[in-house]
């Protein structure tokens, strides 16, 4: 299977099913000297578990990360980082009977035209576990952004029709909600209508946003290497992913250019370069500008970083997997109705938070490493030449 690896020079492989052994993903050209251990990856892994609350499968992994190579002493050591997390749970009989027909909304029916077999078993490799090397991978590439005082910070937006007031949203007030929506009234109004679609057995999708801050202008190649390409196409590898969007997105369709464009002030609009404001968005619900007087660009500029926070926004559809009678075909194209068992979450997006953060980060850290390369007084300086 191609296409299981993602990145130039910091590069990832993940690999695994949802009910085979284990999970993992193969980390390389990651600089040697960054801090890390398994209570590192651990703490992003266990927002991404499941059996959480009630918004999210029962299913009961506990997700322990083990590092098998790569790191000495607390330290990576610039070889190639391997982690592992073992599958425990796994109730495979769950699925034994899809294997003759196709799910809606799922890749049953692809895999079968692709490879003429399938890992029917939660899914395989296109279940959500899958994400698990991609947070993995992330935490390392956050710790590394960490460090250079560069910020990725993912938050759920809107569940249904429920969305986040941005005059009320507070970055403190993302782990306080249970789906980690920073609008607290708005978390509330989520989970009375999840609720609801739980007991119609039914399931719900929504958005996540990601601001990205402290990104130094000059990051990102001008042609197919863009940032915000190779950030949509990071974001939209995520499963169950349907729509990406930079900045103001599909709302610059209706503005005209001098509605739309960002005039430059030549002074800070916040009293940070980056990511100390506690608010994401000001007053006016603008995303919050440090050389602009809005940000509608969300931070890029032709392709490149112009050190504006940049905000990504995806858009998550229901989970495909729902209790309620679905109509289908079987293997012999024959019409049966369905009603599809095991363990699901009511919703994708809260889960997802972190995913969309680890990838956002993971992008990053590599074009930054890409981007050292640009100029030759900065080669030269490098080298003290």
């Amino acid at each position: 299977m191609a296409g299981s690896s993602f990145g130039n020079i910091f590069r990832i492989s993940t690999w695994g099913e949802s009910h085979g052994k284990a999970i993992g993903v193969v980390v390389d050209g990651c600089p040697a000297g960054i801090e890390l251990n398994e209570e590192i990856i651990q703490a992003y892994l266990d927002r991404r578990k499941p059996g959480q609350n009630r918004f999210s499968t029962q299913r009961a992994e506990g997700d322990k990360v083990e590092i098998l190579s790569g790191v000495f002493e607390g330290e990576t050591t610039g070889t190639p980082i391997s982690m592992i997390v073992h599958n425990k749970d796994q109730h495979s009989k769950d699925y034994s009977e899809i294997a003759s027909y196709y799910r809606p909304g799922h890749a049953d029916f692809t895999f079968d035209a692709k490879y003429g077999f399938r890992d029917y078993r939660g899914g395989g490799r296109s279940s959500g576990r899958e994400t698990i090397g991609r947070v993995a991978a992330g935490a390392i590439a956050m710790t590394a952004l960490k460090s250079m005082g560069i910020e990725v910070t993912a938050y759920t937006a809107q569940i249904g029709n429920v969305k986040c007031d941005r005059e009320k949203i507070e970055k403190v007030n993302i782990l306080k909600s249970p789906i980690y929506m920073p609008d607290l009234e708005a978390s509330e109004r989520a989970m009375e209508a999840l609720d609801f679609s739980r007991a119609e057995m039914d399931s719900m999708g929504g958005i996540v946003d990601c601001v990205i801050t402290g990104v130094p202008a000059g990051v990102g190649e001008p042609v197919f290497d863009k940032l915000d390409a190779t950030l949509a196409k990071a974001v939209m590898s995520i499963g169950a992913v349907k729509g990406v969007q930079i900045g103001s997105g599909f709302e610059v369709a209706s503005k005209r250019g001098s509605e739309n464009n960002d005039e430059f002030t030549g002074e800070s609009q916040s009293e940070n370069s980056a990511f100390k404001i506690s608010k994401f968005f000001d007053e006016d619900g603008e995303l919050i500008s440090n050389i602009k007087s809005t940000n509608h660009a969300g931070g890029i500029l032709g392709g490149i970083s112009d050190s504006d926070p940049i905000l990504v926004s995806a858009a998550f559809k229901p989970t495909p997997s729902i209790a309620k009678t679905q109509s289908t075909i079987n293997k012999k194209g024959e019409q049966i109705d369905i009603n599809i068992k095991g363990r699901h979450d009511p919703v994708i997006v809260p889960r997802a938070v972190v995913v969309v953060e680890s990838m956002a980060a993971i992008t990053v850290f590599d074009l930054l490493l890409s981007s050292m390369t640009s100029r030759m007084d900065k080669i030269k300086e490098f080298f003290g030449r």
